[in-house]
């Protein structure tokens, strides 16, 4: 890819790591190119190994590769965990004069520069900004102008001061003069171009708060969880000027019914969680789907079971998703298949919560919600979205909605199983609702015809939605392909980027990426025309592949990943042609 530069710094956590990361994406974004970043980190506080790497390009870059250019080395063990993906010609930035380096030797054929990080950052104002010394030194290497690094210091550090964006800046001049003048032989072909284009940078997590803003949601409620708490850290601060409210439970049994008491009350409301959160809320679930309270939960997946691997890539929780809690309960079940389609998607989750008074699973995973990665503004285009509040009455129609002694009907058994549904401080609207199974008045019964009724009707809220809303996946690739690869969530970007790996050693691929998991769409004529068809996931089972031979009654072949590691284009391009030869010898 023209332009294409891998770049990353690696270091122990609490070494500002993943701050140093974003600034240099900041950068390079307001400089026009466009980034996609990839963060490695511990479930701890301080200590074990963290990295953030970043690859960009004048193109659009959707996934990240096996391959490192420039890498920043606060330890030994940075470059040890990075040695498969350094080459020939691989730059590392590293600190001589630091005990732990004080011995390092570049590999053969690599290139090492002994920078001073933590002098020339005192000499600047701090040793705290020996990692600022180092992107001044990545930009000499790159012949980045460090101009484009000012205006990501200044947003990084203007609320303490100017002095000490002074200082930052100061530290990046110091790191790039030092490499120019001790260094002055250094030939790379890693300067990168700059451009005139608009971009924005942000993560999945900020995507689904920005969706959640633009669609209308007015009541957050969470539970601090890795690798969630991005959404609310989001709408704090930001919801308030919509007259919305963020609030931090105690925990996610409690995050989960104040959203709900939010939804009866009639706020577009939301909270989100990771699995073990996912597990604490089933019940209430049950209750927002019988109740038939609109309410938005968003699943951001990590690695299960149990506490897991917090800040590890997984997309365990499909089966959670779609059978979990007791009883039959109707839901929608949406996966966003970039960063951007977080804020689509949640719009959209919105929308049909509302629409058929259901609870959405609004489900992305933690390789979608911390990648950074840019697009164009209009991407999210505000006056675009729309909102749709479903059967919501008034004063003036909730009298179709009476019954015979004027009393209102909230769980009206309707022919497309939608009730009416009627705001607190609706005339004539007072009603109620319980957990207990009820007749159209909300009032408990036991009525075996009743039951009947009321379980029909709530579950044809989902035969309506079939056939109404458009549930069709995203295509990608050669449409008449005899090979077929399906997958879900985060795997889109590196899917779509192999393509152009396996299309130059002759593999052909249609490429199928779902973004609806409950309803699906019906894929068994895409399945059934396919000679070969592999499902790509990242868990142990093959979830998803199992709920495609349930559907097509076809068995298929499964690509999984279940290291924590999300899929890279080019190991996503090797695993589908090893798994297409394995077909071959079968």
């Amino acid at each position: 890819m023209a332009g294409d530069l891998n770049w990353a710094i690696g270091g122990e956590a609490g070494d500002g790591i993943d701050s140093t990361g974003k600034i240099f994406a900041q950068a390079l974004s307001r400089a026009g190119r466009h980034v996609y970043t990839s963060k490695d980190f511990a479930s701890r506080i301080r200590g074990g190994y963290t990295a953030y790497k970043i690859r960009t390009s004048t193109e659009k870059v959707e996934s990240v590769v096996d391959r490192l250019d420039v890498l920043i080395a606060l330890t030994q063990r940075t470059v040890d965990e990075n040695t498969d993906e350094l080459h020939d010609g691989s730059v590392i930035i590293y600190d001589g004069e630091r005990t732990t380096m004080s011995d390092f030797e570049a590999p053969e054929g690599m290139v090492g520069l002994d920078v001073p990080l933590k002098r020339l950052a005192e000499d600047a104002g701090g040793a705290i900004m020996r990692n600022v010394v180092a992107l001044g030194a990545a930009c000499a290497v790159t012949d980045f102008p460090i101009e484009n690094l000012d205006s990501a210091l200044e947003k990084r550090f203007a609320s303490k001061g100017e002095k000490l964006v002074e200082n930052n800046r100061e530290a990046a001049r110091l790191g790039r003069d030092y490499v120019h003048e001790e260094y002055p032989d250094l030939d790379t072909d890693y300067a990168m171009e700059t451009t005139d284009e608009d971009l924005v940078l942000l993560n999945g997590d900020e995507a689904i708060g920005m969706g959640a803003i633009a669609a209308g949601c007015r009541f957050y409620a969470g539970y601090p969880i890795t690798p969630a708490t991005d959404v609310m850290e989001y709408l704090t601060g930001r919801i308030e000027r919509w007259g919305g409210h963020v609030i931090q439970a105690e925990d996610e049994l409690s995050a989960i019914n104040l959203a709900l008491g939010a939804a009866r009350a009639g706020a577009r409301s939301m909270t989100a969680t990771s699995g073990p959160g996912i597990d604490l809320m089933a019940e209430t679930f049950g209750l927002v789907a019988q109740s038939e309270t609109p309410l938005v939960v968003c699943n951001v997946m990590r690695s299960g079971p149990s506490t897991g691997m917090p800040t590890k890539q997984e997309q365990g929780d499909l089966n959670m998703m779609l059978y979990g809690g007791h009883g039959e309960i109707p839901r929608f079940v949406l996966a966003p298949t970039t960063v951007a389609e977080c804020f689509h998607k949640a719009v959209e989750a919105f929308n049909l919560a509302e629409q058929y008074q259901t609870p959405v699973y609004l489900t992305a995973d933690l390789s979608l919600a911390v990648t950074e990665q840019t697009y164009r503004p209009e991407e999210f285009d505000m006056d675009a979205v729309e909102v749709d509040r479903g059967r919501l009455v008034d004063d003036e129609t909730v009298g179709e909605w009476l019954d015979d002694q004027g009393r209102f009907m909230p769980h009206a058994d309707t022919e497309d199983g939608v009730s009416p549904r009627a705001l607190p401080g609706t005339t004539d609207g007072a009603h109620m609702s319980t957990g207990l199974e009820h007749d159209e008045l909300g009032r408990r019964t036991e009525d075996t015809e009743m039951r009947e009724r009321m379980v029909e009707k709530r579950q044809r809220k989902v035969d309506t939605a079939r056939e109404r809303e458009d549930w069709s996946p995203r295509e990608f690739g050669d449409p008449d392909a005899d090979t077929l690869v399906i997958s879900w969530g985060s795997n889109e970007g590196p899917m779509v980027e192999a393509l152009d790996y396996l299309d130059e050693r002759g593999v052909d691929v249609r490429f199928v990426s779902v973004p609806y998991l409950f309803p699906r769409p019906d894929l068994t004529d895409a399945v059934e025309s396919a000679e070969d068809v592999v499902v790509v996931e990242c868990n142990a089972e093959g979830q998803f592949a199992d709920v495609l031979e349930h559907d097509t009654l076809t068995r298929v072949q499964r690509v999984t990943k279940y290291d924590g590691v999300r899929f890279k284009a080019d190991e996503l391009a090797d695993e589908i042609e090893a798994a297409l030869e394995r077909e071959v010898e079968a």
